[in-house]
């Protein structure tokens, strides 16, 4: 039994959500559409997927598993109706951690102007340069996409040893910022990206599913600093999911790997899915990939 890392996929990110009614409307407004949708009465919560799914999109059509740049809403029944239940966005102290989610669209400043207009923590880029689009007085969702995930880490050695080493991610891009005390590192599965290139210097604006590693100089080295993994409370961002080609043999080589685990497949009710936990804590969901293989037990 074996595992290949090349066909792991970063299949999605969750954020809880306390109306998904006006959740879901908003994601909507950026263009996504809601692919899939399971619900848990007896557990009292249900869970939204959303994604980019127009013609062009880069994985129109595929099974839900077999994606990358989903979002996953989570709703705890009641929470709507609470006027005291707040969502932790991951960007005020103390609870810093999650950063935000990404979209790429053709032109940024027609998006700006449109109905699919970002709010705070829904970071907006072009994947277009600015030459190219200062003629285009229009936008187009169907070109949208869900480009990354951005989490802060204390130590980016360790964290990029365990995204590359463990999760089989590749470093597609890194942006050092030292008048800001501050770099950012890219990953994701799939070809590296090209050296140079695309819209404004960024080679990977046109991709989709990727993970930012935001990283603040001088945290690594700080024994009292951790981030907010959004599980803990107050919370908020829940995980990020990989999508892997065989469950069982990814999970054995997880062990191999010494990782540290929230849930191990043999653990709990749901026989289906695993928790691995990063260097800061964050939760990690692994599934099986569907799309071409389904999991029979």
């Amino acid at each position: 039994m074996a595992t290949d890392t090349t066909k792991y996929k970063f299949n999605h990110s969750m954020l809880r959500v306390k109306d998904p009614k006006e959740s879901v409307k908003f994601y909507e407004f950026l263009g996504m559409k809601l692919i899939n949708k399971i619900e848990n009465p007896d557990a009292k919560f249900d869970l939204y997927f959303l994604a980019y799914d127009s013609p062009s999109a880069v994985s129109h059509g595929k099974h839900w598993t077999d994606r990358e740049g989903i979002i996953e809403l989570t709703h705890n029944y009641g929470t709507e109706s609470d006027p005291e239940y707040k969502i932790v966005n991951g960007n005020t102290e103390p609870h810093r951690g999650f950063g935000h989610v990404c979209v790429s669209v053709d032109n940024i400043q027609a998006a700006r102007n449109s109905p699919t207009g970002a709010c705070d923590w829904v970071e907006v880029i072009s994947l277009n340069s600015v030459e190219a689009t200062a003629e285009v007085k229009e936008t187009s969702v169907e070109k949208y996409r869900m480009n990354h995930t951005m989490i802060r880490v204390k130590d980016h050695e360790k964290s990029l040893a365990f995204y590359q080493d463990v999760m089989g991610m590749k470093l597609k891009r890194t942006s050092e910022n030292p008048s800001a005390k501050f770099n950012l590192y890219f990953l994701g599965y799939g070809p590296a990206a090209p050296k140079t290139g695309g819209a404004n210097g960024n080679p990977i604006a046109d991709s989709e599913g990727l993970l930012e590693l935001t990283w603040n100089y001088g945290t690594e080295s700080d024994p009292e600093f951790k981030y907010h993994n959004g599980n803990d409370q107050p919370q908020g961002f829940g995980h990020i999911c990989v999508s892997v080609d065989d469950l069982d043999a990814a999970c054995a080589r997880f062990e191999e790997k010494g990782v540290s685990w929230k849930k191990r497949l043999t653990e709990g009710r749901m026989k289906n899915i695993a928790f691995v936990l990063d260097p800061d804590n964050y939760w990690i969901e692994v599934i099986q990939n569907e799309g071409p293989k389904t999991r029979t037990n």
